[in-house]
């Protein structure tokens, strides 16, 4: 229940204004993102074509879970970005350019690598509350199925800065570090979508 409050107060104001703005056909879609949801991530995206080759996308995320064990994997954003279509909107292949901002709460959770200074293997025995900014560039392509469905893939790398305060471990609420800054680089989208387009 309060995952779906969120999710509406992230996601209905960007959608009524592109109603307001009157959308007609093949101008519009939502979509949900398949690889949130099977990591339990309450998650839904809107695009609007701007103009021919052209679209804004907004997708947002959304988990308010503790799993079992402790862990934890809590966190919300939002990933506004623009799409340069090769074709036509909403069809083949694309280029993006997009931002990132939100908040987490994780930990305990075995990330097993060290990538490029970020080592997410200390998730596993503490956790990690804070916020994150940042932005990167993707690349991705769009099947249509029919007129208003697609599935749509996309992975994305850039930079995102951090502030955390770390915890001794998951479950529990002794501080150990304030404060601290963290520059990520890596990976900042992977999405295999589906679409439904007005």
């Amino acid at each position: 229940m309060l995952a779906q409050k969120y999710k509406l107060k992230l996601c209905l104001p960007i959608f009524l204004s592109a109603l307001a703005s009157g959308i007609s056909a093949q101008t519009a879609a939502i979509k949900t993102n398949l690889l949130d949801d099977v990591a339990l991530n309450v998650n839904a995206g809107v695009e609007v074509g701007v103009a021919p080759q052209w679209t804004i996308d907004v997708p947002a995320s959304f988990n308010a879970w503790t799993l079992s064990h402790d862990r934890r994997w809590k966190h919300w954003y939002i990933q506004p970005g623009s799409r340069y279509w090769f074709c036509d909107r909403f069809a083949g292949h694309f280029v993006g350019m997009h931002a990132h901002g939100g908040q987490y709460n994780i930990g305990g959770i075995d990330g097993k690598i060290n990538l490029l200074g970020t080592d997410f293997r200390k998730l596993k025995d503490s956790r990690y509350q804070g916020w994150f900014v940042g932005g990167g560039i993707s690349y991705g392509y769009a099947w249509i199925i029919n007129r208003h469905w697609n599935i749509e893939g996309e992975i994305g790398v850039g930079y995102s800065y951090t502030r955390y305060d770390r915890f001794r471990c998951a479950g529990c609420g002794k501080k150990i570090a304030a404060n601290q800054p963290h520059n990520y680089v890596g990976l900042t989208k992977a999405t295999v979508n589906i679409v439904y387009i007005f």
